[in-house]
């Protein structure tokens, strides 16, 4: 098997992210993906004995909120570790399992689904959250223009994230069953470009690629970026748009309760008669109809 293209460094990730937190990280991203996972939770008509939170920001405090809605009856605190992008857990131990904002930063995010699919028991439920393809869609453009228009070209300085119409795929991929994906997308205005990166910086969040350029970007750059991001990206009263896209994707451990596709062959109707056409026999041309 091929081994993940390393596209993150997730210890500088992780070293960042603690620096964040320590400094008061900024969490209106989290607070609406928590507030989110609450209301789909509300849609299962059933509660849960065990959850795992797998590599999600403030892990505790949101352990502390399952238990006291009264959904899940206990919860455990599982890390992804390691190079190999390793999940914690035993088999088949939970029937819920939740990851909030990290997913966009593994290097192997199939086999992470799969590991997740084989801690779950029979009808356990996925639900994870994760940034998407269309996240800071303007400051990528921005310091793109700029690098390349002050120092003659362009090194990757925001993260790529995740197509929505890949993860459908995926979760099929790890053996889960029933799958969706849907997108939350929203703007966020700031005062300026620069007041977004800080922000970015209070998330734990700026560039951790392993290709990313070692120099930093230099001031005239940074302050043409924030002039072209003005410039195309203003509203009327001079604050700036910043997109965020949350991708929520599902998917149920197998189990044989869950509807199943029909075998081929298995209908008890005509397609024809249900739709109520016309069937033409192979060869023939189709026509009016006579009388």
């Amino acid at each position: 098997m091929t081994a993940p293209h390393i596209l993150f460094d997730r210890e500088l990730l992780r070293e960042r992210q603690r620096r964040a937190s320590r400094s008061g990280a900024e969490k209106f991203l989290l607070q609406r993906t928590t507030e989110e996972l609450f209301e789909r939770l509300d849609t299962i008509a059933r509660n849960f004995e065990r959850a795992a939170l797998i590599e999600t920001p403030d892990a505790e405090a949101l352990t502390q909120h399952l238990l006291a809605e009264g959904k899940v009856r206990a919860v455990d605190i599982l890390d992804i570790q390691g190079a190999a992008e390793s999940v914690s857990g035993g088999a088949a131990r939970y029937d819920l399992a939740v990851s909030l904002l990290s997913m966009q930063w593994l290097n192997d995010l199939p086999g992470v689904l799969a590991q997740i699919k084989r801690l779950l028991k029979p009808d356990g439920v996925l639900l994870a959250a994760m940034m998407g393809g269309d996240t800071l869609i303007e400051l990528r453009d921005a310091l793109a223009s700029a690098e390349s228009e002050i120092e003659g070209g362009i090194s990757p300085r925001v993260s790529p994230f995740v197509e929505v119409r890949t993860l459908g795929g995926l979760l099929q991929r790890a053996g889960l069953t029933l799958p969706v994906t849907d997108i939350d997308r929203f703007t966020v205005r700031y005062t300026n470009a620069l007041a977004l990166m800080r922000d970015l910086r209070r998330m734990g969040a700026a560039n951790a690629l392993t290709e990313r350029s070692r120099k930093p970007l230099r001031r005239a750059t940074l302050l043409r970026a924030a002039e072209i991001y003005r410039e195309r990206y203003a509203d009327e009263d001079g604050r700036v748009r910043a997109t965020f896209e949350i991708l929520w994707l599902s998917g149920w451990a197998p189990h044989e309760s869950q509807q199943q596709p029909l075998k081929p062959g298995s209908a008890k109707a005509r397609l024809a008669d249900a739709l109520r056409a016309i069937e033409v026999p192979a060869g023939e041309k189709a026509g009016p109809k006579k009388n």
